[in-house]
């Protein structure tokens, strides 16, 4: 167990591609959760790292998401985890949490979560902000995140604990996404 800090973190966004989005039963609400998690990242001056799976053959990042994400670092790959790719650019930050949201859970972002505990950095998946086609794998995913030792929140419990405390600029503008 760990608190998230925001001097800390690192976001990364994995895989919320075009053509893998418009087959996710949750799209709108990983598409809002991803947004929150942005602006809070915005709010906090927190890295953000964003990952495209093959983009000649899925697309680029939604429209909904991409125009948030410009200036931030993109990464392409063909493997299903971002690391050691991943790693070199959280190094990059010297950063040691990283929260991470995206598709699919039970792949991508499963076998990214894996990678980065092996690698030493705490992790936390919100699991309103991470989708499979299928609910079952969405379910296993988390599961498996869990048991490797991820600590698995929600997008509202990541946010408020990352502020701490009400009455701050950053609570004003967060607290009015998440209502």
């Amino acid at each position: 167990m760990y608190r998230a800090y925001p001097e800390e973190s690192v976001l990364v966004v994995i895989d919320l591609q075009e053509r893998l989005m418009r087959v996710m039963p949750d799209r709108e609400q990983v598409i809002r959760n991803t947004l929150i998690l942005l602006e809070l990242a915005n709010q906090f001056q927190i890295p953000v790292i964003v990952t495209e799976q093959y983009p000649k053959g899925l697309g680029p990042t939604v429209p909904e998401i991409a125009p948030k994400i410009q200036g931030n670092k993109l990464l392409e790959k063909i493997t299903f985890s971002a690391c050691p790719e991943l790693v070199e650019l959280i190094k990059e930050t010297g950063r040691t949490q990283v929260l991470l949201v995206g598709s699919e859970t039970h792949v991508c972002v499963y076998q990214t979560v894996r990678d980065l505990l092996e690698a030493g950095y705490k992790v936390q998946v919100p699991c309103d902000a991470v989708c499979s086609r299928r609910t079952l794998n969405h379910e296993n995913g988390l599961s498996l995140m869990r048991e490797l030792g991820a600590v698995i929140t929600n997008t509202e419990t990541l946010v408020f604990d990352m502020l701490k405390t009400s009455g701050t600029k950053e609570f004003k503008a967060m607290s009015a996404l998440v209502k």
